[in-house]
């Protein structure tokens, strides 16, 4: 255990040895010498937990030795250690005190649809209790799919767990099988016995549906959203209508209950792009605007019920506001003893008398603890980076600037440890989505670089999420405009106070931010020594076009698209692809072959480019990842060849 956690949090929660971690090991021993580059690019030894609705079981996905297994701990005590073989786990969660669900998800190649591949998720039920099934939700039905979309929640009926999960529903003749519509049916699963039993119908052709399960296990309301022109309306199971309206974009969404489950809360995104949220009663009546001008990061749902019970706000002095006093309470100690690191609350047992809690930032390469709210206890119980020392942290602040136009902007600035913080050589490192953002946290990849002597900065240009609606959707139509200035801007902004060389940058990214590298070596000149791009979006139309013909030619798809993205015709003029004869300094082009969300084309055209105007640059293919870099090997092998790159034209000493 790094001794170090016992004098990092105030009186507020005392901290204690734990006496069985999932992930813990001692953090290596001081060093001139940063930790070795797959210190970063392994996965986190600790990748997720969920806590048992009694609280007294802990439920884990460790990596160790380059094996990914599922560990439970039961009061102290090893209940279950297994390896969970080559699948990509997305997420571990209790069903009850006696089970596990495992979400996982594989690229599976499909053929007659519009793509070619498409990332399929699956949950498994792994009981802990004798004589349960376990297996795959839907994996011994022949006549649904061995896949499960979206989770409606897990309630008790009865006595039984029961899980509601969509489904796709289809026909079998024989040995001949084949999808019904491809359209979502509504299952209840019996989580003992894994029998599904159907407990609502598909939306009509060319409607997308969804659902909100009450506390019994009733369907309590359905949304329906024509995918043609946008109109969505909210009933009952009965056909009372509660709600109705029309998003050409189908920026509507069911959020939870409210009220005891008197009310149901929905949610919209009007035509300039901010997010409204409404309260309607189930018993029918007037429809009411709720947290009118709150911008919210995340809510809290009892999982029991799926009522809402609190929110927690956006912006640079985020408030959790629980609707429970006592909740409030345990919540509010909670953050004000993890003050001055980024703290996620990951799960709670239904009265919040224990919570799991993640923390990163300075001197924490990503911690997970045991909260005893009541004994105001907190145990660390893994550690996701035990190679990294805390003083091998590089120092992380948050830089305020200007852009161009004016518009308030922020970004991340990650320091090398050890070095001075002046003149230094500096990686611009935008994010993906584009409507993500980044915080003063742990960053693997920035704290990589950084290590190797880079500062490392990490701007929430225009189009960014954490700010208002507003600055979000200031970013539409400007990819390769002002959101590509807005980086740049905080480039001059860090040379202007002295702390880095803006003659010696490199820009690197992923996913939108692999676009944003592109862009700054060719409809940018002048600014980077070197550019870098992971899974990156190098021409629009084609991209446009994908996006298209892989949604089966939706007319919403379309509109938010044009939202986000502007003029088609326009496309060409901030497509880096088109501008490779331009392009100013080496490219790095980094691209997994089974990527379902940025095809491996994008980076192919871009080589091709490149290569026709004699431009240099290098393809690295990594055989069997996907858009998130899911698997170690190929993440190391990401990580190695991008700082080989950088420190090979943007040397940091």
């Amino acid at each position: 255990m790094r001794t170090i956690f016992r004098s990092a949090l105030p009186a507020a929660l005392l901290i204690a040895g734990s006496t069985s971690s999932l992930a813990l090991a001692a953090a290596p021993p001081a060093s001139n010498q940063p930790p070795p580059l797959d210190a970063y690019g392994e996965l986190p030894q600790m990748e997720d937990a969920a806590l048992s609705p009694d609280g007294t079981s802990i439920a884990s996905v460790v990596h160790t030795n380059g094996v990914r297994r599922v560990v439970v701990l039961k009061n102290g005590e090893v209940l279950f250690n297994g390896s969970s073989g080559d699948t990509k786990v997305r997420s571990i969660e209790w069903a009850d005190n006696d089970t596990i669900l495992l979400t996982n998800s594989a690229t599976v190649p499909m053929f007659g649809f519009a793509a070619a591949k498409y990332e399929m998720s699956g949950t498994i039920i792994l009981p802990l209790r004798p004589g349960n099934e376990s297996g795959l939700v839907f994996g011994k039905t022949k006549g649904i799919a061995k896949t499960t979309r979206g989770r409606y929640g897990i309630r008790t009926i009865d006595g039984r767990t029961v899980g509601y999960f969509g489904g796709i529903a289809l026909e079998v003749d024989g040995f001949n099988t084949r999808w019904r519509h491809g359209r979502t049916t509504l299952y209840a699963v019996d989580i003992a016995t894994n029998r599904p039993r159907i407990v609502a119908q598909p939306a009509s052709e060319d409607h997308y549906r969804d659902w909100l399960i009450d506390r019994a296990g009733n369907v309590a309301v359905f949304l329906d959203v024509s995918r043609n022109n946008g109109v969505w309306k909210i009933t009952s199971p009965k056909g009372a209508e509660l709600a109705r309206g029309v998003d050409p974009t189908g920026d509507v969404s069911l959020v939870s209950f409210a009220k005891d489950g008197s009310t149901v809360v929905y949610a919209i995104e009007d035509e300039d792009g901010t997010s409204h949220w409404y309260e309607a009663p189930l018993a029918g009546g007037e429809t009411r605007e709720i947290m009118n001008e709150v911008g919210i990061e995340r809510l809290f749902v009892d999982r029991n019920s799926g009522d809402m019970i609190g929110y927690r706000t956006q912006g640079e002095t985020p408030r959790t506001i629980m609707d429970n006093p006592t909740y409030q309470s345990a919540i509010t100690r909670i953050f004000k003893a993890f003050a001055g690191r980024e703290a996620h609350l990951i799960d709670w047992t239904p009265d919040f008398s224990n919570v799991l809690v993640r923390t990163t930032g300075n001197k924490d390469s990503g911690t997970w603890y045991l909260v005893d709210v009541r004994a105001k206890r907190a145990d660390p119980i893994g550690n996701e980076r035990p190679a990294i020392a805390p003083e091998q942290v590089g120092a992380i602040s948050t830089v305020d600037y200007k852009a161009q136009d004016g518009l308030d902007m922020d970004g991340v600035l990650t320091l090398p440890p050890g070095r001075e913080a002046r003149n230094l050589p500096v990686i611009l490192l935008p994010h993906g989505g584009p409507a993500a953002h980044d915080k003063a946290q742990f960053d693997w990849w920035a704290q990589a670089f950084a290590s190797r002597g880079y500062a490392v900065f990490q701007p929430n240009f225009r189009g960014s999420t954490g700010r208002s609606d507003a600055f979000r959707h200031a970013g539409n139509g400007q990819w390769g405009r002002t959101m590509q200035t807005d980086i740049s801007d905080g480039l001059a902004e860090l040379a202007k106070r002295g702390l880095v060389d803006p003659k010696r940058a490199c820009i690197v990214g992923a996913s939108y931010g692999g676009y944003a590298a592109l862009a700054g070596v060719t409809l940018q000149q002048g600014l980077y020594r070197c550019a870098v791009s992971v899974a990156g979006v190098a021409d629009l139309k084609l991209m446009y076009a994908t996006d298209i013909r892989e949604s089966g030619d939706s007319k919403m798809l379309t509109k938010s698209l044009r939202e986000q993205l502007g003029d088609p015709r326009l496309y060409d003029e901030v497509s880096p692809r088109r501008f490779a004869a331009r392009a100013d300094a080496p490219v790095m082009l980094i691209h997994g072959k089974d990527d379902t969300v940025v095809g491996y084309k994008q980076s192919q055209v871009m080589a091709d480019a490149l290569k026709d105007a004699g431009k240099p640059y290098e393809l690295v293919t990594l055989p069997g990842e996907d858009h998130w870099l899911s698997r170690e090997e190929t993440r190391k092998k990401m990580l190695s060849e991008a700082v080989r790159f950088v420190q090979k034209h943007n040397p940091a000493d």
